[in-house]
């Protein structure tokens, strides 16, 4: 799944939060993993997540062809979209406790 320039998130409800900061992939799951004191499943697979609460995850998405920061964090739900945000607002308190700068997408940053 692509959606402007970067993997889409698998899930049907998604909220996305926009950090600035050059940081790979694999060490922004666990940094997620470290602040919601959980584990990255799948970590040496195309999709790997982290799960923040039932029903809810977060993935990470970088930009493509070695374009800058942004990268996305879309925490995904199967149930609502109101699952995603709850999880969502609870991930990026705990990220910026950790001293992440956290932000709302742009229009066309987001799928």
């Amino acid at each position: 799944m692509w959606a402007h320039g970067r993997d889409a998130a698998s899930g049907p409800f998604v909220v996305t939060l926009v950090v600035d900061l050059p940081i790979t992939k694999p060490d922004a799951l666990e940094t997620i993993a470290f602040a919601c004191d959980g584990v990255v499943e799948g970590p040496r697979t195309a999709h790997p997540r982290v799960s923040l609460a039932p029903g809810a995850w977060a993935e990470v998405q970088i930009p493509k062809f070695a374009d800058p920061p942004p990268l996305a964090v879309d925490v995904c739900s199967d149930e609502s979209v109101g699952t995603a945000r709850a999880a969502a607002d609870r991930l990026r308190v705990a990220l910026e406790r950790l001293g992440w700068s956290i932000r709302d997408p742009r229009p066309g940053e987001a799928a």
